[in-house]
């Protein structure tokens, strides 16, 4: 009986924070990587599935990178669960592009976002570029790759945004950085 109270709560804990957008996160309890996005595009919440524009790389990349054994369409996104692996945003609020979002939006989210991460026990949070994780560490300068810090007990990572609008990276490096992540965890 116990057992399933304590079953019901992780199901509770993960219904709470993949309802906290319109659009679904992918989130269980104890995940290798979160990989957390500034926050979803239209066309995502349009299409009702992450990273679902045809120019976002970020399927491929973590193809490519080793994180799944094929590459997946972005309506097959739970199954990265299979992989030990979720999706989050850092900023819940949908726009055309995360240049329209302000530093006090990444710092109004932290609250909701450190929660979430602290229930749910990722080993490691995987920022999708350098924003978010800039603005909510309070940097004016950020590396890419793991960060000496932790978040709500998650190791920090920082890698490129796969968007098909940062031209600044191609696949070849985006699988780069990513592999790098993957080898070291």
């Amino acid at each position: 009986m116990q057992d399933n109270a304590i079953a019901e709560d992780i199901d509770n804990q993960v219904e709470t924070a993949t309802q906290a957008s319109g659009l679904s996160e992918i989130l269980a309890p104890h995940l290798s990587v979160v990989f957390c996005g500034l926050n979803p595009a239209l066309s995502a919440e349009r299409d009702g599935h992450n990273f679902s524009n045809r120019s976002n790389r970020f399927w491929r990349v973590l193809h490519l990178a080793g994180f799944t054994p094929r590459l997946l369409r972005a309506d097959e996104e739970r199954e990265i669960l299979n992989y030990g692996l979720g999706l989050t945003s850092a900023v819940s609020r949908p726009t055309k592009s995360a240049s329209e979002l302000k530093k006090r939006d990444y710092i109004t989210a932290v609250p909701a976002l450190e929660d979430k991460i602290r229930k749910l026990a990722p080993r490691n949070l995987a920022f999708l570029g350098k924003a978010a994780y800039a603005a909510i560490s309070l940097r004016a300068h950020v590396e890419w790759g793991r960060q000496p810090d932790e978040f709500a007990g998650a190791s920090i990572w920082v890698l490129p945004n796969p968007s098909g609008l940062n031209r600044a990276f191609d696949l070849a490096r985006l699988t780069e950085h990513y592999r790098e992540m993957k080898l070291a965890i």
